[in-house]
């Protein structure tokens, strides 16, 4: 399986493209702020065709390009029906304005064809398999993306906002729900494998059995000690 990812924009958010190969057709993960260009680099490093965007959750930092990409390729956009709002009204999604320099920028709006995610979905897409799992806690419809292992490659977890090297998602924002979010932990990071590679929204790629063991939230969580309130910083918008 070939994973090419990028950090894009102002907020340094990971998108992704995955394919069985170079030379194949791909899935686009997260186009937020001012990656598309990335994402044309991308594509025509590996020869890529791409027929889907997937997005773990509607904050502008993770689908601020969907339109351009998806308008580029002819391709629809997946998105769990709870943020679905956040496509065409981000400000309302933050709770403030973004600046309107930025805003600028951005083209606000959703995709010609843009479908919805639930949870335990399968989606079959460029030859690959990914499960949808709801996580809400970051915003009310996070979800993350789950591949199987196979043949010598170990799962992958695309956890957006959800699950971070060493952290968890901010969730001081609206549809942001603490309570919520260390549920979402215990439902769909704990039972994974600890080989299982975690792609996260911002910042570095982790594995679970690294969380497990250093992740103070995770750690919290797994032992039922605590309320998961740590000084380690949160990311994400």
């Amino acid at each position: 399986m070939l994973i090419a990812g990028f950090p894009a924009g102002a907020w340094g958010t990971n998108c992704y493209l995955v394919a069985p190969a170079a030379g194949e057709e791909c899935v686009i993960i997260d186009p937020g702020h001012q990656a598309a260009q990335g994402v044309e680099e991308t594509v025509r490093k590996h020869r890529l065709k791409p027929v889907a965007v997937i997005l773990t959750h509607g904050h502008i930092d993770h689908v601020a390009s969907v339109v351009p990409v998806c308008g580029a390729h002819d391709v629809p956009a997946w998105i769990h029906p709870a943020d679905r709002f956040m496509m065409s009204d981000p400000e309302k999604a933050l709770g403030r304005s973004i600046g309107m320099p930025l805003m600028g920028e951005l083209t606000v709006g959703e995709p010609d064809d843009l479908r919805e995610l639930t949870d335990g979905a399968g989606l079959a897409l460029a030859g690959l398999e990914f499960t949808v799992a709801h996580a809400p806690g970051h915003t009310k419809g996070s979800v993350t993306f789950a591949t199987p292992e196979a043949a010598d490659i170990p799962p992958v977890l695309f956890s957006g906002d959800l699950l971070f090297a060493g952290s968890i998602g901010r969730t001081d924002l609206p549809g942001g729900d603490h309570a919520e979010i260390l549920a979402s932990l215990g439902r769909v990071c704990l039972p994974l494998d600890d080989s299982t590679v975690v792609l996260s929204g911002h910042g570095p790629q982790t594995t679970i059995g690294r969380e497990r063991a250093t992740n103070p939230y995770l750690r919290d969580v797994a032992t039922g000690q605590g309320d998961g309130a740590h000084a380690a910083p949160r990311r994400g918008m």
